[in-house]
């Protein structure tokens, strides 16, 4: 999808979710379209229909941070609506994404010893690094054991959308599968607009779409979000139900790989359970190194 498509859809897509009640506007009789009309939302954002009908056709290319600006809150766009918006913009006048050089290699490349060691020091939490095509870089002992049944297949590098769309152990693994599904493929689409040229990233979007018709379904929303920090529920299949709170950390030495770090509550029942599964992950490591 070229990027004035890409920006075409977005910006109808959030105009479709504001209704005028919302927007603080009269809510007329007999409406043809849902949420805003295009006139609408160029009164609030204070700029002509014309232009506002040009931008949402997709040329966003020269428009200001003050045009850009005045569109997110009209839009009622959040924060991380408001970076896709400006990510897009910068793709339409040709500047690089966020900083990131292009990639260019066809495979992720093998992770720094001092990344690894760095994370195999985190002992008592679920500890891992994607890059944004959600590839499993690196994991620590824990982090093996807990995502077993997404390491249990061998060949590819593991990928977490893949796991999510095509595997079907990820429903039993994820008991709030729809949700997950709708936070991977809301982050994937953040990571393809900050860097529209991501080649690995638009061949795996092309596989999920071809493959999963949810997959499909949940891209043409052109929802974004970041992972930033939250709760999850997961159900492991060595130790049952598990409530981790998830942080994220991005790694400045390499743009773009994000460290995840999932912990348990202390003395909670998940604590207690990803501590047997500590100890089950050492058991089967001692067993590996002894054959």
């Amino acid at each position: 999808m070229g990027n004035r498509q890409e920006v075409r859809e977005f910006l109808m897509s959030r105009r479709a979710k504001i209704t005028p009640e919302r927007a603080g506007l009269p809510a007329a009789p007999n409406r043809r379209v849902p949420g805003l009309r295009r006139s609408e939302v160029a009164a609030l954002a204070g700029v002509s229909v014309e232009y506002y009908a040009k931008l949402e056709r997709g040329a966003i290319a020269g428009a200001s941070a003050s045009v850009l600006d005045a569109m997110s809150r009209a839009l009622q766009l959040d924060d991380t609506e408001r970076a896709h918006l400006f990510d897009l913009a910068r793709a339409a006048d040709g500047i690089p994404i966020s900083g990131r050089p292009r990639r260019r290699a066809t495979k992720p490349a093998a992770a720094r010893p001092s990344l690894q060691w760095a994370v195999d020091s985190i002992r008592d939490a679920v500890a891992f690094v994607r890059n944004p095509q959600q590839d499993l870089l690196v994991t620590n002992e824990l982090g093996r054991a807990f995502y077993s049944p997404l390491l249990g297949s061998a060949g590819r590098i593991p990928n977490l959308a893949r796991f999510q769309f095509l595997d079907p152990a990820a429903h039993d693994f994820y008991p709030d599968w729809d949700l997950f599904a709708e936070m991977c493929v809301a982050i994937m689409r953040t990571e393809a607009g900050r860097d529209p040229h991501d080649r690995e990233l638009q061949d795996l979007v092309g596989e999920l779409s071809t493959r999963s018709e949810t997959f499909r379904r949940l891209w043409g929303t052109h929802d974004v979000r970041t992972h930033g920090s939250g709760t999850k529920r997961f159900c492991h299949p060595e130790v049952g139900e598990l409530v981790l709170a998830y942080e994220e950390l991005a790694i400045t030495a390499e743009p773009g790989l994000i460290l995840m770090i999932y912990t348990p509550e202390p003395g909670s029942p998940s604590a207690q359970r990803l501590q047997i599964l500590a100890s089950w992950a050492r058991t089967v490591g001692a067993e590996t190194e002894q054959h």
